[in-house]
């Protein structure tokens, strides 16, 4: 297969963010928040702040600092008084505490013995390492959009995994949960594997099943390992 490195996407794909905003937003700010919905609310102002930094609007700014920007309206929107600056800053790093799904550490983990590993991620680095970190992704460096400072699906960040690990794009695999991001990284010559993850939204968002164009689908972390001789 002449695969040598994978790269994942990590928000939906790697770590279950919804679940993990709304367990530190009930912890923050109470058990009458309605804690999901604030979380969904949140999740749903990602791609249009990022884009206000591709198109140019912003300067370069890392994901925390987007999170924390968009975080007064999205408290504002839901109804809730004001809350104090430290709270704020503390929610932010919610999206620092996520969980991976059950199957990630054991998958990565095998796929760890033959490949390189690397999050290529919108997530700034010192969120990715606070990731893995807290849960032992066993990572081999930290790629995405602050070392290129580009916003996925810009392609700098595509090519940035090839280029930085000094191999062919088609050597480079780029897992995601998100049909989106594998056609941006084929556009840029990777390989791509699809991750269904039928949970990332709690059920209000159904994902396909497959991505027919990626050149592997499967249902889990442990099936992609088994499946690339892992």
């Amino acid at each position: 297969m002449n695969v040598r490195a994978l790269v994942f996407d990590v928000f939906g794909t790697v770590v279950d963010w919804r679940g993990g905003v709304a367990r530190e937003v009930s912890r923050l700010l109470g058990p009458a928040v309605d804690a999901t919905a604030l979380a969904d609310d949140w999740r749903g102002r990602y791609v249009p702040s990022m884009e206000r930094v591709r198109s140019g609007e912003l300067p370069w700014t890392p994901l925390d600092a987007l999170h924390r920007s968009s975080l007064c309206s999205v408290l504002a929107d839901a109804g809730l008084a004001p809350v104090p600056d430290d709270v704020q800053d503390e929610l932010v790093l919610a999206w620092h505490r996520l969980d991976p799904w059950p199957d990630v550490v054991p998958g990565l983990r095998r796929l760890s013995r033959r490949f390189v590993l690397a999050p290529l991620s919108n997530g700034n680095v010192a969120l990715q390492v606070g990731l893995a970190r807290r849960s032992g992704l066993p990572w081999d460096c930290v790629l995405g959009a602050e070392v290129v400072r580009h916003y996925k699906p810009d392609p700098e960040v595509y090519d940035s995994a090839p280029e930085l690990l000094a191999v062919p794009p088609s050597s480079v695999v780029m897992v995601a949960a998100h049909v989106d991001d594998l056609v941006a990284a084929r556009a840029r010559g990777l390989r791509t594997a699809y991750v269904h993850r039928p949970d990332e939204f709690g059920g209000r968002v159904v994902p396909p099943a497959s991505d027919p164009e990626a050149d592997w689908s499967v249902a889990s972390f442990e099936e992609l390992a088994e499946t690339l001789g892992a």
